[in-house]
C-alpha cells in the first residue's frame, strides 16, 4: 500500500484510512457532511500527494504537447497559465484528463491522475520518442489542495510571503518561486489554491493551515463537492472507450488550428460532424432515494445509466451525473432498488439550482 507523506498526519486527526486506487487515504476525519459544507462555507484543505506530477522540458516541449492532448497549450501566452485538457487515445478515448501549467518556454508541468500513473507515464515516454523532451516524474513533491470562500486568506495567514507572490494570481494561474508552486485551481468548484511542494515541507505547511484554520477534508467530501460543481471523475464520466464530445467535455478540444495533428483528432473530426448517440447529462432526484453509480437510467429517448450519484449536502437531495441518450429532456426516471424514481435532467453545474 502506497502512503503519502502527511500520513501519518492523517492518522493522528483521526481519519478513517480506506484503500484508494493502492493509497491509503483519508474518507473523512469523522463527518463527510460537516467537511463538505465546511469547504463550501469557510476552507478545507485535501492532501492530494498521491496525484502524479509530470514535468516535461525540453526545445520541443510545446509542439509535444500540442500532439499529446486535445486541448492546445499554444493558448497559454502568460508563464504560469494552465489548460485542462484530456489527453486520447487513437479512437479518441480518454487515456486522461489532466492539467497543464506553462511555466517557461521549454518547460511544462502537467498534474495527472493517482490510479493512472503508470499507464500516463508509459504513454507520454512512448509518444515522446520523436520529440526533443525529457520527461520526469516528480515523485520528491507532495500536494496539498486548499479550497472554500476563506481559503485563499488562510493560506495567506498559515503560509507567510504568499499574499505577496499571489494577491494577482487568476484563476488558473499558478506561480513557481523557489521550490513552491502554488494554483489557483482546484476539484470543488470553491476558490482556493493547489500547492505543489517538496515532500519535506509537506508537514509543516499542513500544521500551519491547521492553525490557521483550515479544516482536513477526506475523499468523501472531496467527491461530493465535485459532483455538485458538475466535474468529470476519470474512471466515471471519461474513460478510454467514450471520448471528450460523449462526455460532455466538447470545450476540452481545440480545433482552431487546422494544421495541428493531436491523437484521436481524425476520430472527433468525423465525430463532430456526425454528432454523439448519448453523452453525460446532469440528474436530480425529485422523488427520495439515492442515485448511484450504474444505477439504470430511462428517458423518453431510451436507457442511459448513473456514473456518478450522491447526496449533496447543499441542495439537500441527490444528484447525479448519466450517461443517456443526448438529445433527452424533461424528467427521467432511475431505477433504486427495484423501483422507477423521478429525475430532473439538467445541465450541470448542480451549484447553480442551490439558490
Amino acid at each position: 500500500m502506497n502512503r503519502t507523506c502527511l500520513n501519518s498526519q492523517h492518522i493522528e486527526l483521526g481519519g478513517k484510512m480506506v484503500n484508494f486506487g493502492g493509497w491509503e487515504m483519508p474518507l473523512n476525519y469523522g463527518s463527510q457532511i460537516d467537511e463538505h459544507n465546511h469547504v463550501r462555507n469557510d476552507a478545507g484543505m485535501f492532501d492530494v500527494s498521491h496525484m502524479c506530477v509530470i514535468d516535461i522540458q525540453g526545445n520541443s516541449a510545446q509542439d509535444f504537447l500540442r500532439f499529446l492532448i486535445a486541448n492546445d497549450v499554444k493558448k497559454l501566452t502568460s508563464k504560469g497559465q494552465a489548460l485542462y485538457s484530456c489527453m486520447l487515445n487513437e479512437s479518441g478515448g480518454v487515456i486522461d484528463d489532466l492539467i497543464t501549467y506553462f511555466i517557461d518556454d521549454d518547460f511544462y508541468r502537467l498534474v495527472v491522475n493517482a490510479g493512472t500513473t503508470e499507464k500516463d507515464l508509459d504513454w507520454i515516454s512512448k509518444q515522446s520518442e520523436e520529440f526533443d523532451v525529457s520527461i520526469n516524474h516528480r515523485t520528491d513533491l507532495a500536494m496539498i489542495a486548499v479550497q472554500g470562500p476563506n481559503a485563499i486568506s488562510k493560506t495567506y495567514q498559515a503560509i507567510p510571503g504568499t499574499e505577496d507572490i499571489c494577491r494577482d494570481l487568476k484563476p488558473f494561474h499558478a506561480v513557481l518561486i523557489g521550490s513552491l508552486f502554488i494554483a489557483r485551481t482546484g476539484y470543488t468548484g470553491e476558490n482556493g489554491f493547489e500547492i505543489i511542494l517538496p515532500e519535506k515541507s509537506a508537514e509543516f505547511t499542513w500544521t500551519m493551515l491547521l492553525e490557521a484554520g483550515v479544516k482536513p477534508c477526506g475523499l468523501g467530501a472531496r467527491d461530493t463537492l465535485r459532483l455538485e460543481a458538475g466535474m468529470s471523475l476519470y474512471g466515471s464520466e471519461m474513460d478510454e472507450y467514450h471520448t471528450p464530445i460523449e462526455s460532455n467535455l466538447n470545450w476540452t478540444v481545440d480545433f482552431t488550428d487546422n494544421d495541428r495533428n493531436f491523437i484521436g483528432k481524425d476520430f472527433l473530426e468525423k465525430q463532430k460532424l456526425n454528432g454523439v448517440i448519448s453523452d453525460i447529462k446532469g440528474l436530480i432526484l425529485i422523488d427520495k432515494g439515492i442515485m448511484r453509480s450504474n444505477q439504470k437510467v430511462i428517458t423518453d429517448e431510451g436507457e442511459g445509466k448513473v456514473t456518478s450519484g450522491s447526496f449533496s449536502p447543499t441542495l439537500g437531495k441527490s444528484i447525479a451525473l448519466a450517461r443517456i441518450p443526448s438529445i433527452s429532456k424533461g424528467i427521467c426516471h432511475v431505477e433504486i432498488r427495484g423501483k422507477l424514481t423521478a429525475a430532473q435532467i439538467v445541465a450541470p453545474p448542480f451549484l447553480k439550482f442551490s439558490k
